[in-house]
């Protein structure tokens, strides 16, 4: 018999007894007593994150808009779709609207959902919601104060062509633009 498999939707259990390190505005590290399938019990450092969405927004001239963002934690600048994490008032479609406004200046009118993503299944809980958007409007961006974005329209496949150059290597981006290109060519059939 096989072990089971998580999937992107599989509920997390946080039954373990749980020591809090850390919490703050996106994050909260613990250590977890947790017991191992087969019965061993060990003690885990865990990051829990609230998730986040993330947004492949594609233009009538199949162009995606990437983002140029400056990421401290990743060393430099780097191409991302427009994402943000999830707030406790909302769901992942939610935020994918309001990401999509605040950091690209977009409103779209046709939304599919794509997938999830688990971000770093070795440590942290952090899943991802895919959404491909078109039918796209120009809206006032609002970028908040820690954020350094440049809004780039790309086409798209060029941005498929950046992944194998190694110029994109930003996880949720990746997965994103092959999640859509895959919809986008099954649609086309």
């Amino acid at each position: 018999m096989l072990p089971e498999i998580l999937t992107a939707e599989t509920e997390i259990d946080l039954s373990s007894s749980r020591k809090t390190i850390y919490t703050g505005d996106v994050v909260s590290l613990g250590i977890e007593e947790v017991q191992l399938p087969g019965g061993r019990h060990m003690a885990l450092e865990v990051v829990r994150h609230p998730g986040g969405a993330a947004v492949v927004a594609i233009d009538e001239a199949e162009r995606v808009c990437l983002l140029r963002q400056y990421r401290h934690a990743s060393g430099g600048w780097l191409w991302e779709l427009p994402a943000g994490k999830i707030d406790p008032s909302e769901g992942p479609e939610e935020t994918a609207l309001r990401e999509l406004q605040e950091e690209a200046g977009l409103r779209a009118d046709d939304w599919h959902k794509l997938g999830v993503t688990i971000t770093t299944p070795g440590f942290c809980d952090e899943r991802i919601h895919l959404f491909l958007a078109r039918e796209l409007t120009s809206i006032p961006s609002d970028h908040h104060a820690h954020e350094i974005i440049e809004i780039h329209w790309v086409p798209f496949n060029q941005a498929l062509a950046w992944i194998q150059s190694g110029e994109l290597c930003d996880a949720k981006t990746l997965i994103g633009l092959f999640l859509a290109e895959r919809l986008l060519r099954e649609t086309k059939q």
